[in-house]
């Protein structure tokens, strides 16, 4: 079995806890507080439980700390999936929602997702 990873030594638990006081968010608190009781000689799990996480989760924010600092422990959210449509299919398709069914040609008195692929896909 592996050992645990070593973390960076160029904050002492003390730094640790000031960034935690000093962050207004919660969860990189929580981060820093478990880094800090690992640099104090705490057990994984011991520092792991004090963060509200497991074991490997911990070993993942060591990770990140070793590798970006205290920036490494904030939440990286993305912005979702990239769209598929091109410019000129939102376009055809916006015009065919603002313009609404038609009941006899369409068969709907109100766009479903499924409706509005239809015209799309076939």
């Amino acid at each position: 079995m592996a050992g645990a990873i070593a973390l960076r030594t160029d904050y002492t638990a003390d730094a640790l806890r000031r960034l935690a006081l000093g962050t207004r968010d919660a969860n990189v608190a929580r981060r820093l507080l478990s880094l800090a009781a690992v640099r104090e000689g705490a057990s994984r799990g011991d520092a792991a439980r004090i963060g509200g996480m497991d074991r490997q989760t911990l070993r993942d924010w060591v990770h990140r700390f070793n590798a970006a600092g205290p920036d490494g422990l904030r939440d990286q959210w993305r912005n979702g999936s990239v769209c598929r449509l091109t410019a000129e299919q939102q376009t055809e398709l916006s015009a065919l929602i603002m313009a609404g069914p038609d009941r006899n040609r369409d068969g709907v008195v109100r766009w479903r997702r499924v409706d509005l692929m239809r015209p799309v896909c076939g």
